[in-house]
């Protein structure tokens, strides 16, 4: 009976050890790979419409709008578009990964070699957070060429562009998990991803809201992100970088672990 449990014991534990480093490593260097294939679409694509935006905003009011924060108003909204534009990239990357391989039938792919939950929930979101840093890096290198900005806080700045990276990154896997068809993870997207990146201060200042828009908007985790990007480029923010770090850790924290949850069941990925 000891020999029997021994060898159950040992039968049981996982050849890799603790961690699948190769496995993890394999996994996110697929998911970087993947985006990097097609950078036209997922580098290049977000640069250009940042640019359409900056460039339209600073066509249509120019300086006639005036400081806001004390800044130019171009110079107020380019933080809030590029962090808009990173999570954005990052909530794709991992929603159209595990979306498409569930559609054409492959994610047993994945879910079949030997890596635990936490693993592929790191190698997902590591593609994920990596797309975000690399159109973050582009975006702001256009900040600095053509409206000459230079960067307040950089370590603030890097912190919400990883940690609003990590957070839609994980959204992205929810969404996925839950959306069985191209259409349902679109209803996702504009109903709730693209009204959250919109309606955060992205374009404007919330002292301009009524104040029941402001209590509103303060409960949106996205609003810390940008607001936090914007402290640390300009220096200027509507709330505590302090209060948004502890509210996105928290949100990216609780969204991590639902992830966590849903790969460990299976959740509508096993049938």
């Amino acid at each position: 009976m000891g020999a029997l449990t021994m060898n159950a014991s040992v039968m049981g534990r996982r050849r890799f050890g603790r961690v699948n480093w190769l496995g993890l490593y394999t996994l996110s260097m697929r998911e970087i790979q993947r985006f990097m294939a097609v950078w036209t679409q997922t580098l290049a694509a977000p640069l250009v419409t940042a640019g359409l935006f900056l460039g339209v905003f600073a066509l249509a009011i120019g300086p006639a709008r005036g400081e806001v924060m004390g800044v130019p108003f171009i110079q107020f909204l380019a933080p809030g578009i590029l962090m808009m534009t990173v999570i954005q990239n990052a909530f794709a990357n991992t929603s159209s990964s595990i979306l498409i391989s569930k559609i054409q039938g492959n994610i047993v792919d994945t879910l079949m070699p030997p890596l635990s939950a936490a693993e592929l929930l790191v190698g997902y979101t590591i593609g994920g957070v990596v797309r975000g840093l690399l159109v973050a890096l582009a975006i702001g290198v256009l900040m600095v060429a053509i409206l000459g900005m230079g960067v307040a806080h950089p370590l603030w700045a890097l912190l919400f562009v990883l940690l609003g990276s990590t957070f839609l990154s994980g959204l992205g896997i929810l969404a996925a998990i839950l959306a069985n068809k191209f259409d349902q993870m679109a209803a996702i997207t504009n109903f709730i991803v693209t009204p959250l990146s919109f309606l955060s201060g992205t374009f404007y200042s919330i002292e301009r809201l009524p104040i029941a828009m402001q209590v509103v908007t303060h409960v949106n985790p996205v609003f810390y992100l940008i607001d936090g990007m914007r402290y640390g480029v300009i220096g200027r923010s509507d709330s505590s970088p302090w209060l948004g770090l502890a509210v996105c850790t928290a949100s990216t924290g609780v969204v991590l672990a639902l992830c966590w949850r849903w790969l460990r069941t299976g959740y509508r990925l096993k049938a």
